[in-house]
């Protein structure tokens, strides 16, 4: 029996094909181990979003190498599918999976061991195949991230993420909702739909009318769902319809990751983002109208080439305008193959670093803010592990809100309870009292 261990790099997305491939392979007789010495064969799910993330997907590939000398080592994934040449020539490297062929795993693995064919990669561009990967256990029986769909038409300037995933490609329904199904059984209670551009779910349909908010209404409708939560979201999906039928299901998680990038319309039109600031904040204020408090989070670049200091202020005061629940903030890296990495007027390191620090000093305090809102309030909360905070245990959890909460001298994972959001703990973590339903 061959011992294959896997490493992860990336989104959300990646991790659920990771677990696919495990499963495929333990289905056909290979056992999974821990990342460490002992394996034949390591298999690294790449990330190509930023010239770092390659970087570290060549640094993990050499670690296996370097733990292992005489074991297989493969490349999988985005960083595959944006230079297979590249990796091809890494003496690190003896066989290379791009998107689109992981669910051939088993096959291309059996090739290899009697043909030592290599080189696994399609022209990704050119694909309308959604590719067929299902996950049918988790180690994590509470919140299971659902991929439902898969490439990007939006050909922002400073991503290479839809020349390594290719045009959108959207699952089935039945399929989704067979895994789903499938996981219920085995007590998973939180669902989050993810996918390269979620937005995009169905656009390729022949039945056009069928998108993520009928996805959304299937499986509300799933007997033993007990939460939906939606990963990354364009803005332009949010409208009235959207958010007033969203606010009617008692399951939905008013939980939204509206993906910004700048708060300066002029930075907008450089990066090819389809929406003004000003079109966002409406966005925002849809979801405040139907939602009491929903968390609105997002993602900022600063030091995108041109920014000057008149607009990183546009956006800081935009920021504060909105007043998210948190933000992830990037400094822009160049990512070899976009336009953005050869515009003029490129942003100086220690500019980068200076406009990031006063946007994480200003994310630290709305993050606060909005969940101080809470405290005193009712919440109701899906407990997950027993985890030490501040010295002491605690079942921590989150509220549908994503805020994490530790509940003291409660015994029992997977469990939904409702109380009082009470003082914060520590760093994020706020306690639950007056438990209702213990």
């Amino acid at each position: 029996m061959k011992k294959v261990a896997f490493h992860t790099l990336g989104c959300k997305v990646n991790t659920y094909e990771t677990d696919a491939m495990e499963q495929m392979l333990v289905a056909h007789g290979y056992e999974i181990v821990p990342f460490d010495k002992g394996a034949d064969i390591y298999i690294i799910n790449t990330c190509s979003v930023t010239n770092m993330a390659d970087r570290k997907s060549r640094q993990m590939l050499h670690k296996a190498k370097k733990m292992n000398p005489d074991a297989i080592v493969v490349a999988a994934g985005c960083y595959v599918q944006a230079a297979p040449q590249e990796v091809l020539a890494d003496v690190g490297v003896d066989l290379i999976v791009g998107n689109n062929k992981k669910k051939d795993l088993v096959q291309i693995l059996e090739n290899y061991f009697v043909e030592h064919e290599i080189e696994n990669v399609i022209d990704i561009a050119h694909t309308n195949e959604y590719e067929g990967l299902t996950v049918t256990k988790l180690s994590d029986h509470t919140r299971a991230y659902i991929k439902v769909q898969d490439g990007c038409n939006q050909f922002c300037s400073y991503c290479i993420i839809p020349y390594t995933r290719g045009r959108v490609r959207s699952r089935d329904l039945e399929d989704i909702k067979s895994e789903v199904s499938t996981l219920v059984k085995q007590g998973t209670k939180e669902f989050v739909l993810t996918g390269i551009h979620l937005s995009s779910y169905g656009v390729d349909f022949k039945e056009k009318n069928y998108g993520l908010l009928q996805l959304i209404l299937d499986l509300n409708a799933i007997e033993g769902v007990e939460r939906i939560r939606l990963g990354s979201l364009e803005p332009r999906i949010i409208t009235e319809e959207f958010a007033k039928t969203l606010a009617s299901l008692d399951k939905f998680c008013p939980h939204f990751h509206l993906s910004l990038q700048s708060g300066c319309n002029e930075t907008l039109k450089r990066m090819n983002r389809h929406y003004t600031a000003e079109e966002y904040y409406e966005k925002c204020e849809i979801l405040r109208k139907y939602f009491n408090m929903p968390a609105i989070t997002t993602d900022v670049i600063v030091g995108f080439p041109g920014e000057t200091e008149d607009e990183f202020k546009a956006t800081k005061e935009f920021l504060e305008k909105v007043q998210f629940y948190e933000m992830h903030i990037f400094k822009y890296s160049k990512r070899k193959g976009t336009r953005a990495a050869d515009m003029p007027d490129q942003i100086d390191e220690s500019i980068k670093t200076k406009r990031s620090n006063e946007l994480l000093a200003l994310e630290k305090e709305m993050s606060a803010k909005y969940r101080n809102y809470f405290v005193g309030k009712e919440v109701s909360v899906l407990t997950e592990e027993k985890t030490l905070v501040n010295g002491q245990e605690y079942m921590v959890g989150h509220t549908k809100e994503y805020v994490k909460v530790g509940i003291q001298n409660f015994e029992g994972e997977n469990l939904i309870v409702k109380g009082i959001l009470g003082e914060k703990i520590d760093g994020n973590v706020y306690l639950l009292k007056e438990i209702q339903n213990q």
